[in-house]
């Protein structure tokens, strides 16, 4: 096993070479290639200015070098093992040195000090993303595939299909159009990670006085405990009414909060939320009822203590940072979380039906078991060539939402390095990103083993 990890990363190193020279061939072979004259042009400049302006960059960052040597030159730079050059430009030696990422182009710093403000807000927004779409996504795809043909199973594929088939950036824009805007639902900032107040807050929420902290518990564990004990003890149609009553009481209060609200919509969303509310009351698979029902009791709970408590609340940083991520993390989450359902259902329903699983029935196996021990052992494989996606993902696929909800990540920074020709930052973030993808292989390949003992690299 060691001896093929370390093949597999020593191959890394050519994989590299050849995905950044396929990049930076691109971006020399594109039109005005990567030169001065393209950084400075728009800039409506005399011609002496804008000559002394082009040999700066020149020197600055050997524009006017040949293809290959620029090229040549940011490898060596990067490369911990490379030339040393003296103030002259001289070659004074080969041997270990230091990384270089270089100077961006657009920003004029250093590409370390922005990859590492970018990062940690990219790997935030994912952080929070990825294993909420695990966790759901085998939940709804397990139930499914053992609910195969019945009501739940063709609910859950009908919704699964919608929410694949809406695109994140119509999603985004709705999102922002109806939850954060003026006209609407005013509940969500538009844009950012935090408000300029929120630098100057505690870390944490904090409330006036303990009689405040201490409501806030009680109310809490009041109002899960009460939702926790009606999702296991009470009948079906007891559920559906408490669970529809509340989503009628949340459809008026939404209505009513509405600024200009028309007639129909207080006829519209009471239904609509009364009926779903009624739907996960109703609704047979245990664990997803206790888990839905819980959260709602959980936040009545909270309702009730912020409106009977005293004032004083302060949300804190890292509320704030969390109301700010709720719309992008959302619109993140719904299609990868759909397509994650969709194929967990057929990995699940595929060994349902093997020969394998018939067999441990036969012998007498607990349904349970036959499914968690060995069935969904089984079903694992391409959910982990999933995840090998996920890890290159946390840096570039959240483009589209850091876009549409201005949130300085490195989705962002990529398509502006991009659309100014930024040379060290493409090369450097694809230098980064090579490196995860190539590294979330590995760790796939690796996981392969540990979920399949047919599989070995000895």
């Amino acid at each position: 096993m060691s001896t093929y990890i370390l093949r597999r990363l020593l191959l890394m190193i050519p994989t590299l070479f050849g995905i950044t020279l396929v990049v930076f061939v691109v971006m020399a072979a594109s039109p005005g290639g990567i030169s001065a004259q393209t950084l400075i042009e728009g800039q409506g400049l005399e011609p002496e200015a804008r000559k002394a302006l082009e040999d700066y960059y020149n020197r600055l960052y050997g524009l006017d070098d040949p293809a290959p040597l620029q090229y040549l030159r940011w490898l060596n730079n990067v490369s911990p093992l490379g030339f040393e050059f003296d103030a002259e430009g001289q070659v004074a030696g080969f041997g270990l040195k230091g990384s270089d990422l270089g100077t961006s182009f657009r920003y004029g710093r250093p590409v370390t000090d922005l990859l590492a403000e970018r990062i940690p807000i990219t790997l935030l927004l994912n952080a929070l993303t990825v294993p909420l779409i695990y966790v759901i996504a085998i939940a709804v795809g397990v139930r499914a595939a053992t609910q195969r043909g019945k009501a739940f199973d063709v609910g859950s594929s009908v919704t699964l299909l919608t929410l694949w088939s809406i695109p994140s950036m119509l999603a985004g824009v709705l999102m922002i159009g109806f939850f954060a805007s003026d006209q609407h639902w005013h509940w969500f900032p538009t844009a950012g990670l935090n408000r300029r107040e929120a630098l100057d807050m505690p870390f944490l929420p904090h409330w006036g006085s303990l009689a405040d902290v201490l409501l806030l518990f009680v109310c809490a564990a009041v109002g899960t405990a009460v939702f926790l004990a009606a999702a296991l003890r009470l009948p079906a149609r007891y559920r559906a009414l408490l669970m529809g009553g509340v989503g009628l009481a949340a459809g008026v209060a939404m209505a009513r909060a509405h600024a200009g609200a028309p007639d129909g919509l207080y006829l519209f969303l009471p239904l609509l939320l009364g009926v779903l509310a009624a739907a996960v009351g109703h609704m047979q698979y245990v664990g997803m009822r206790v888990v839905a029902m819980g959260s709602i009791g959980l936040l009545l709970g909270i309702g009730l203590a912020v409106s009977l408590g005293g004032g004083g609340f302060v949300p804190g940083f890292l509320l704030d940072r969390l109301w700010h991520l709720a719309l992008p993390v959302v619109c993140l989450a719904y299609g990868s979380f759909a397509f994650l359902a969709k194929l967990t259902r057929t990995a699940v329903l595929e060994n349902l039906l093997a020969d394998y699983a018939r067999t441990a029935r036969a012998k007498g196996v607990p349904e349970s078991q036959v499914l968690w021990r060995h069935v969904f052992r089984n079903s694992l494989l391409p959910l982990i060539t999933v995840f090998a996606s996920l890890l290159p993902g946390l840096l570039a696929g959240s483009v589209i939402v850091e876009q549409i909800f201005s949130i300085d990540g490195m989705g962002k920074l990529a398509v502006e390095a991009v659309k100014t020709r930024d040379r060290e930052l493409v090369l450097s973030i694809t230098l980064i990103s090579g490196l995860l993808t190539l590294l979330g292989y590995l760790i796939a390949d690796l996981l392969y083993a540990v979920a399949d003992p047919r599989v070995s690299y000895d």
